[in-house]
């Protein structure tokens, strides 16, 4: 299995959902950076499991123990290796599941990929995975905010339920002041009042996360193989029930002619830059110094709390209903994760501009 993410800056995960722990081992951070442990684990509290009543009321601490690669606080510029322990499975939750096929779940492509899964909550296939994704973006962030670059997502969208303006037209700051992290008071409540609902019928919902990152350098990304929003692209797709992603203007280009969605550069006091930015951050593959943003769009949860009509490993004909704690929504607990997955994808990228000179 590829467990393996990233050319420079790479981490490598392991762990299952109900097994004894999630961990990591981190490669090509640099030496000396301050690891600054409140600030990665407030990254670990935003996708913790039970933070508020439109999450899974799963409880674990998520508290990070770092292994190797810190010494006084600081990276050494070795291997990092951490572990996040599970203390809170209801492995027992999933015993109706073990001889079935969960519908748009990961059982069946697994079972004939590799002749065995593990039944309790998904096992390797399990969201939970993600937690190592964001000890290794806490840590990503920590080195790109030495660089001035940074990075911030937002809940735009929930069901039919969106933000009608550019990420511009907001305080971004407002985003961690509510549960569903939107930077719009009003309409997260609104957001938060249908994701409650359809909780209330055991069902699930799926939405949009928003990601910008401002800072970035001008020449990041390669021109033809290894283009920057290729990676970004690739690295957002990896997240569980990623179904789209998009940059800039996105799928909403094909609608205009150049006249209207060229980026018309002009001289900014003797630096280059654009009038508008519906390229998002990168022009053939590399970045051209403007805000980079781009959309995730996330399905609604496979594991509802409903009769669902599939079938048996040998083939029968059944009917499942799911026990156990889930998300009806996974954005508010995503957005960490998209931004930990881009810190990684810039820092990587950064790493290798830099081994250029």
């Amino acid at each position: 299995m590829m467990n393996t993410f990233g050319n420079l800056f790479r981490l490598t995960s392991f762990g299952e959902s109900h097994g004894a722990g999630i961990g990591g081992v981190i490669d090509g951070c640099p030496a000396g950076i301050e690891l600054d442990m409140t600030f990665i684990q407030n990254e670990l509290n935003r996708r913790r499991p039970g933070q508020s009543k439109i999450t899974t009321p799963r409880k674990e601490a998520d508290e990070v123990t770092f292994l190797s690669g810190v010494f006084e606080g600081k990276t050494t510029g070795t291997p990092i290796g951490f572990i996040i322990w599970n203390d809170n499975q209801h492995s027992a939750d999933y015993d109706n599941m073990k001889e079935v096929f969960r519908p748009s779940h990961a059982d069946y492509t697994y079972q004939t990929k590799y002749g065995i899964r593990d039944h309790r909550g998904g096992g390797r296939s399990s969201a939970r995975e993600t937690i190592a994704r964001c000890v290794a973006g806490a840590i990503a962030k920590l080195v790109l905010m030495q660089e001035g670059v940074h990075i911030q997502a937002f809940t735009s969208q929930v069901g039919s339920l969106k933000l009608d303006k550019s990420y511009q037209a907001y305080d971004l700051s407002l985003t961690e002041s509510n549960a569903v992290r939107c930077p719009d008071p009003q309409k997260a409540a609104e957001m938060e009042e249908l994701i409650a609902e359809v909780k209330s019928q055991g069902d699930t919902i799926g939405g949009v996360i928003t990601c910008v990152i401002k800072g970035t350098p001008v020449g990041l990304g390669e021109p033809v193989f290894g283009k920057l929003h290729a990676a970004l692209g690739s690295a957002m797709l990896s997240i569980n029930a990623v179904k789209g992603f998009e940059y800039g203007d996105g799928f909403e280009a094909a609608l205009y002619r150049g006249s209207e969605r060229n980026d018309r550069f002009y001289n900014d006091n003797g630096k280059f830059n654009t009038h508008t930015n519906y390229s998002g951050g990168i022009q053939g593959g590399i970045s051209d110094g403007q805000d980079i943003y781009f959309r995730v769009a996330f399905k609604s949860v496979a594991t509802i709390l409903m009769e669902q009509q599939t079938v048996t490993k040998t083939g029968e004909d059944t009917i499942l209903k799911a026990k156990g704690r889930h998300d009806p929504c996974v954005l508010p607990r995503a957005v960490p994760i998209v931004e930990a997955m881009a810190a990684m994808t810039i820092l990587d990228y950064l790493l290798i501009q830099k081994t250029r000179g």
